[in-house]
């Protein structure tokens, strides 16, 4: 046995070597990095040929011979010895068989020992090609009670993030958890419990809005999570005190106009002031915007509608309108789950009214589609007009904007087909609606969002929120239509749905298309057959309304609230149904 110095070019691989599949690019840089640092460190063992050739075959080494050449070096100390009966077969499957990696507690004492001895952690890393995040990360296991690491040579290792949170506890800590959770003698540690006991809240310089006064202010330090995914900002503070309280304090001084801050209930959703309802789609102008802090502490906004104020006292048509609207849902009941909850629905109506007002603003339509459209906006159930048998006007003041376009300053018709255009598309949005309630259109919000297209419109429902109204059975149809499995539980599949659908693709549950229900159809149609209001056995309901009108010869049933001419609320009071029946009958003819 004699050691030389050869090219390692000169060197031959040895066909009985038991290792014949590739390396992993990451095994081979590791050691491509650390021959380029400090050389072989083993000598790879070789021996002559047998069939009469003058060359060498490598018996062990041949991973070092190759990165050897791919460092450049002209030459390598080898360690030469005689050839096998075997050819050296036995020697390499033990050679790559009997051999154990470093485990992370020896790692870590290497990397200590090469830090006292005037390694960087810049040059460790190089040298062994890792990033100095995971050389900083090992060195983690100096805060780590020495009792424990005793446990952890043994074999026995927490996985990453319960040591992580080991490793951020103070020594004092340790000792007194490990105290009580020590195991017995030839027992694995309950690392789970140890991380429990030792675990603290943490909250992340990644989700705060505050800026650096405010954090200075409050006292605020950051540490580094160096367990953290590498391309995130780690950086986090145990002092959820002084976090929130800076947060709070951001959110007071930047509210938005018509803003405001929010609580949250115990499942860490906002709560929104009484009568409030939230808005999920494109919100307005007249909307509000809600902040509140989630459970991570990071500022989020939540968009809802106030009710407009009543023009007078005692009315209920709303109540009136929304009882009626959910009424079919009232007679049935369900024994299981329906598929889309109301909220749900409320959802739906939200989406399908951003969409339709969207393709009345933007999609090509015809203009005698438009005149259609119009006639048949002026027949939705949300549409209040002046009976002529009463003094109550029902919302005059938002269209009277739309009307002055078409008129000059003596009060006549003065306009080009294009002004008409806009005003007929600008009516139109303020009168179509699919909201639930009572700005509901009805069945032909439906019809006329059908007839331009109004689906393509409608924005993507594959989001969190929107899939939690959905049950079991929809979320699975869903999945299985995007080629996803049905995952055991629900939160499962709708967690693969919201992840599937951030992307291009786009989700539309069957329930928002703007297809009317044929039933709804054959009730409108049905319409057509009913007399008009100038015919006979229309007297009746114009002899109320004139009864209404003479206030000497009718019958005093209490005070009759009247609503301005000019507010927009347009409530109906209680008082006067027959009249708000005629109204609607008048605006559907």
């Amino acid at each position: 046995m004699q050691i030389l110095k050869l090219d390692p070019r000169a060197l031959k691989d040895n066909p009985d070597d038991a290792r014949r599949s590739k390396s992993s690019p990451q095994a081979d840089a590791l050691l491509l990095a650390t021959v380029k640092a400090v050389g072989i460190i083993q000598p790879p063992v070789i021996s002559p040929e047998t069939d009469g050739g003058n060359g060498y075959i490598i018996q062990a080494g041949h991973r070092r011979v190759k990165q050897a050449i791919a460092a450049g070096l002209e030459e390598i100390e080898v360690l030469v010895t005689d050839a096998a009966d075997d050819n050296g077969a036995m020697r390499s499957m033990i050679e790559n068989i009997a051999r154990e990696p470093l485990n992370a507690i020896d790692q870590w004492r290497g990397t200590e020992r090469l830090v006292a001895l005037g390694w960087t952690e810049e040059a460790i890393a190089m040298a062994l090609a890792l990033p100095v995040r995971q050389i900083r990360k090992l060195r983690l296991l100096a805060n780590v009670l020495p009792a424990m690491l005793d446990q952890m040579a043994k074999g026995d290792m927490p996985n990453e993030q319960q040591l992580r949170t080991i490793a951020a506890a103070a020594l004092d800590e340790q000792k007194e958890v490990w105290k009580a959770q020590k195991p017995k003698k030839g027992d694995t540690a309950a690392w789970w419990q140890i991380a429990n006991a030792l675990s603290k809240t943490r909250m992340y310089a990644r989700d705060a809005s505050f800026d650096e006064d405010l954090r200075a202010a409050y006292g605020i330090e950051w540490a580094e999570d160096l367990f953290g995914p590498a391309d995130e900002d780690n950086r986090y503070t145990t002092n959820v005190e002084a976090f929130l309280g800076a947060q709070q304090e951001w959110m007071t001084a930047n509210l938005p106009k018509k803003g405001a801050i929010v609580e949250v209930n115990s499942w860490g959703q906002p709560e929104l002031p009484k009568k409030a309802e939230r808005v999920y789609g494109k919100p307005g102008k007249g909307d509000h915007t809600g902040l509140y802090l989630d459970r991570d502490g990071k500022v989020q906004s939540v968009h809802y509608r106030m009710p407009e104020p009543k023009a007078a006292k005692g009315q209920t048509g709303s109540a009136v309108n929304d009882a009626t609207a959910d009424g079919d849902d009232a007679d049935t009941v369900a024994k299981s789950r329906p598929e889309v909850t109301q909220k749900g629905h409320d959802m739906i109506g939200d989406f399908r009214t951003d969409a339709l007002h969207e393709a009345l603003g933007r999609a090509p339509i015809e203009d005698d589609t438009l005149m259609a459209l119009l006639v048949l906006a002026f027949a939705g159930l949300n549409v209040r007009v002046d009976t002529g048998a009463s003094d109550h006007v029902f919302g005059p003041r938002r269209f009277k904007r739309h009307a002055a376009r078409l008129l000059d300053e003596d009060g006549r018709l003065c306009f080009d087909l294009q002004t008409v255009r806009v005003a007929a598309r600008a009516m139109l949005v303020e009168v179509l609606s699919c909201r639930r309630g009572m700005s509901n259109s009805g069945v032909v919000s439906r019809i006329a969002g059908a007839a331009i297209g109004a689906d393509g419109y409608l924005p993507n429902m594959g989001t969190e929120d929107f899939l939690l109204c959905l049950s079991r059975q929809a979320l699975e149809t869903a999945a299985r239509e995007v080629s996803l499995q049905p995952q055991p539980r629900v939160r499962g599949t709708r967690t693969a749905l919201v992840e599937h659908f951030k992307g291009e693709a786009t989700f539309i549950h069957p329930a928002a298309l703007f297809a009317p229900d044929p039933r709804e159809i054959v009730d409108l149609i049905g319409h057509a057959d009913e007399p008009d209001a100038d015919e006979p056995d229309a007297d009746g309901a114009s002899g109320q309304g004139g009864a209404a009108n003479d206030g000497a010869d009718s019958v005093d049933t209490g005070p009759t609230p009247t609503v301005d001419t000019d507010d927009p609320s347009g409530d109906v009071p209680d008082e006067a149904p027959d009249e708000l029946e005629a109204a609607y009958g008048i605006a559907a003819e």
